[in-house]
């Protein structure tokens, strides 16, 4: 995986502009779709039960988000998966939460029992959470004390269960798809200092699913919002960060990620 790749994947996106179903929360519902539009994409933020199965039906790529979750997400994430899943349409599942909701946890593993996800997303505490069964978080915010070499293992365990890519995110996002591991340090501490910065990763993950369904489509997503937030970097404030943040999303330059991409692969014997 090289720059050269990365932006390959960027102008196939362009080139196709695919319609992404996001079912995802109010609280980063707005940056999500303003996401999904820099990079190119077409986002559809449709959730209610009696219409997303239609709406799954015609996208190309579906995204799955459990933030704020409620009684009507939770059934509309279930036949929207299930219409992708039959559809051959890739699809993503953020498991936001699940390492401090025992209700979140239950959902997830409820729904990996009936549905074979393109890929699972989650901070370090909640893949963690989801292969350990003992764990459990103060809030949704990654726990600091957990080790990349801990959440790398447990990612690899959790793709070859689930024969799926994961994604955990941190300060070093870690992609795997059970055989590789991929390190992409790219990335600043300001990305953690607004909302939905997290949602927002999940949502280019399935912009960029949409052409190629290999975990560098993930790798790609994790590069692009790391290295936007690099560029985006400001002491005004964090209002002013997040005006950066979605202005380089739309203007980023293959150059710039030739010059700033910072990651490492490992076969998951290295680990």
């Amino acid at each position: 995986m090289n720059f050269q790749k990365i932006n390959d994947i960027r102008k196939k996106t362009v080139d196709k502009a695919p319609l992404i179903h996001c079912i995802t929360n109010p609280i980063s519902i707005n940056q999500c779709a303003n996401g999904v539009l820099s990079v190119g994409a077409r986002p559809m933020m449709a959730e209610h039960p009696q219409e997303v199965a239609e709406i799954t039906q015609t996208a190309d790529a579906l995204v799955l988000n459990i933030a704020n979750i409620t009684d009507v997400r939770m059934q509309s994430v279930k036949i929207s998966a299930k219409t992708a899943q039959a559809n051959n349409i890739p699809f993503i599942i953020d498991a936001v939460g699940v390492s401090c909701s025992s209700l979140r946890r239950r959902f997830v593993n409820d729904f990996l029992e009936l549905f074979n996800p393109t890929a699972i997303k989650g901070n370090y505490s909640e893949i963690y959470a989801m292969f350990n069964d003992s764990y459990n978080s103060s809030g949704i915010d990654a726990d600091l004390s957990l080790t990349i070499e801990s959440i790398s293992k447990a990612a690899v365990k959790l793709a070859q269960k689930y024969n799926t890519m994961i994604l955990a995110s941190g300060k070093t996002d870690i992609v795997t798809d059970g055989k590789t591991v991929v390190f992409v340090n790219n990335g600043v501490m300001q990305l953690a200092q607004i909302t939905g910065t997290g949602c927002l990763l999940g949502m280019l993950c399935g912009c960029y699913l949409s052409v190629d369904r290999s975990i560098n489509a993930l790798i790609t997503a994790c590069a692009v919002l790391g290295i936007c937030g690099e560029l985006s970097q400001t002491e005004k404030g964090n209002g002013t960060f997040f005006v950066n943040l979605m202005d380089n999303l739309s203007v980023l330059k293959n150059e710039q990620i030739e010059k700033l991409l910072n990651i490492e692969v490992k076969a998951n014997e290295e680990l």
